[in-house]
């Protein structure tokens, strides 16, 4: 039976971390935050699931922890990913009004229903429609064209394509886990909605999620996503450069780079060095802060460039008037912000929450934790407004089943990790 209340369940696929959040919206149409879980990931390789059992059985011990934070059962989650073949698609398509001279909700429905569908080669598939522009008679453009009057209604939508591998290995391991996936959301889209304000992306704006895997990004204006793209290069390869520049072990770089690492060599303190104790019979190492910033500039400089690039491919550049937000977590490095402004020439700063639930507000503080937050409020939002469907039902009992359904799963995915991230367009 289903429940009453409006909650929903959303999981972030991160490549070195996994978070689910619970929430439902209050009488007053506020967000209520029920549950939160965070663990390692497992399985996951810069976005995309690459083991199916060992992402499964991550995500059935996230659900579990979460399950025991309040009374109901989970049966459907919507699941944040961000796998470098993940593109926007530019749409267009037009129709006459089926009113009596002017546009009802039905004639945008059936443009949407149009762009849903719409048939895209090299075996991807739409998972979200977004909205551009609306013109009526080829002269006014609209935010909100139903109820203008005219003849014929032309829009323009930006389409969210995946390709279909990446939903089918979601689905085999959220079936594995015993759960149904809901919706599938850009990671981009997720941390947009948590850290940017209305003013940010009316007169433009970009923001950059530095995740371990993946750094993602999108492009916003006149309050209209105009591009996202993923870059397949995060905190893991700054990690992996300290640990071949400094021949130590890759959970001491990983350490090293958090602890004392900044993103900018000149600024760092020549006469500072840390001590790396041998293990095994090695020597200890010593390692000086200003060479070990020197390794992470040169990364850095290297992903600050694709991230540049593909915000000069959105053809919006010279129009942002806001500069860029930066999240995740290598955007804790001391000085990124003054190497992000050298690299790109944009004014830059770090993001934090511009959204507030009713309650735990303290613990969203931390940027591992935004996109999960930004997520449950489109969904919820979406669910408010009966676009979407509640994602849950009361318990009847206290156990809580993410058994595994079967056995005999696809044990490896197909893991995609180009840097084609341009849009293209369909007419």
């Amino acid at each position: 039976m289903a429940s009453k209340q409006n909650f929903s369940v959303v999981i972030d696929l991160g490549t070195s971390k996994l978070v689910a959040l619970a929430g439902k919206l209050t009488e007053l149409g506020k967000m209520e935050i029920l549950g939160l879980s965070k663990m390692p990931s497992k399985g996951i390789k810069r976005g995309v699931i690459f083991n199916i059992d060992e992402a499964a059985d991550a995500i059935t011990a996230l659900l579990e922890n979460l399950a025991g934070q309040f009374d109901e059962e989970i049966n459907t989650v919507d699941v944040i990913m961000a796998g470098s073949k993940m593109r926007t698609i530019d749409y267009q398509c037009t129709a006459l009004t089926s009113g009596e001279g002017f546009v009802t909700a039905r004639d945008v429905e059936r443009l949407m229903e149009e762009a849903r569908n719409v048939s895209i080669q090299q075996d991807y598939k739409v998972v979200k429609v977004i909205p551009a522009s609306y013109i009526i008679d080829d002269e006014n453009e609209v935010e909100k064209p139903v109820g203008s009057t005219g003849q014929k209604l032309d829009a323009r939508f930006k389409l969210i394509v995946v390709p279909e591998v990446y939903l089918n290995n979601i689905r085999l391991v959220l079936k594995k886990v015993g759960v149904e996936l809901g919706e599938l959301i850009h990671a981009s889209l997720a941390v947009s909605e948590a850290v940017l304000s209305t003013e940010e992306k009316e007169v433009g704006v970009i923001v950059a999620d530095f995740g371990a895997g993946t750094t993602n990004l999108a492009v916003f204006q006149d309050n209209v996503l105009k591009h996202t793209a993923v870059v397949p290069f995060g905190g893991e390869v700054v990690s992996n450069d300290i640990k071949e520049g400094c021949s130590i072990f890759l959970k001491k770089a990983e350490l090293l780079k958090v602890k004392y690492g900044q993103a900018m060599g000149d600024f760092a303190d020549d006469q500072k060095v840390v001590t790396i104790a041998g293990e095994n019979g090695w020597e200890p190492r010593d390692i000086s802060f200003k060479s070990l910033a020197y390794i992470i500039q040169a990364r850095l400089e290297e992903i600050i460039e694709c991230v540049h690039a593909e915000i000069r491919r959105s053809g919006i550049e010279e129009n942002l008037g806001s500069g860029i937000v930066i999240t995740g977590g290598t955007s804790n490095l001391e000085n990124i912000i003054s190497l992000l402004k050298f690299k790109t020439a944009m004014d830059a700063r770090k993001a934090h929450a511009v959204i507030h639930p009713v309650n735990r507000r303290e613990e969203f503080q931390n940027s591992e934790l935004l996109s999960a937050l930004g997520a449950l409020k489109l969904v919820l939002s979406s669910a408010d407004s009966g676009a979407g469907n509640t994602h849950g039902r009361s318990k009847k009992a206290k156990e809580r089943r993410f058994a595994p359904l079967f056995k005999d799963v696809v044990q490896g995915a197909l893991n995609l990790f180009d840097t084609d991230n341009s849009d293209a367009e369909l007419n």
